[in-house]
């Protein structure tokens, strides 16, 4: 695995962590989880606390969505890069399967 699967793997967990406590943290129309902590939330960030943070939540999932297709673009180039690389693909990889194996001759089988 490379360098940067690695990093990308690991920014896209970050992500992911973040935005399940961002999701957790906005209040819904029945009060969500962000009432649990007694409106906090409004007092410390002001009034315009849930514009912020539905911005911060839309940026967060471009940057997740952009993160993924970068590592499926890497992974879908490295199968392709490998199979080319040994000499196969899957047309080859059909043809040869569809070959007749040889059958063995049955004087060898009758000996056994």
């Amino acid at each position: 695995m490379g360098v940067l699967s690695v990093i990308l793997y690991t920014v896209a967990v970050i992500i992911a962590i973040l935005l399940i406590c961002l999701v957790l943290v906005q209040p819904s129309k029945g009060g969500g989880l962000g009432s649990a902590f007694g409106g906090a939330g409004e007092t410390v960030f002001g009034a315009q606390t849930m514009n912020h943070l539905s911005k911060l939540t839309v940026v967060l999932i471009a940057i997740f969505f952009v993160v993924t297709l970068a590592l499926a673009a890497i992974s879908g180039h490295k199968d392709s890069a490998e199979s080319t690389a040994a000499g196969s693909s899957v047309l080859t990889a059909q043809v040869d399967e569809e070959k007749p194996v040889a059958e063995k001759p049955a004087a060898k089988a009758e000996k056994k």
